[in-house]
């Protein structure tokens, strides 16, 4: 799900760095974040907010319904949006990198979700 406004969407690099994985992932574009928000945890889907000053994601219970919010590089979540998240995450970094890129990111929280659900 990504936002309509204020986001770039799929462009046609987008689509070709995901390698052939665009075809299989449905994407919505909504108008609102925060209000789909709303709308998935009234659907009992837990929201689970990527920032730097969350709980380690290997402490989080992946095996129900849940949705990943992941920010833009740079500019990270929205305070208003993480205060509507369920829990917050982080991904534990060492050494001199402070940050990940946010496709980087949304892959290693994806895989921690498939292998949270023992598949």
């Amino acid at each position: 799900i990504v936002p309509r406004h204020r986001s770039v969407g799929l462009t046609p690099s987008a689509v070709k760095s995901s390698a052939g994985a665009v075809e299989y992932l449905p994407v919505a574009r909504v108008p609102n974040m925060n209000q789909c928000i709303e709308e998935l945890k009234k659907k009992n889907i837990w929201v689970y907010g990527l920032t730097m000053s969350g709980t380690d994601y290997r402490q989080a219970d992946f095996s129900g319904p849940l949705a990943l919010v992941i920010g833009a590089e740079g500019e990270g979540v929205s305070s208003l949006t993480l205060k509507k998240c369920d829990m917050l995450l982080s991904l534990p970094l060492r050494g001199h990198i402070e940050s990940l890129n946010a496709s980087v990111a949304a892959g290693i929280m994806m895989y921690a979700v498939l292998s949270g659900r023992g598949r």
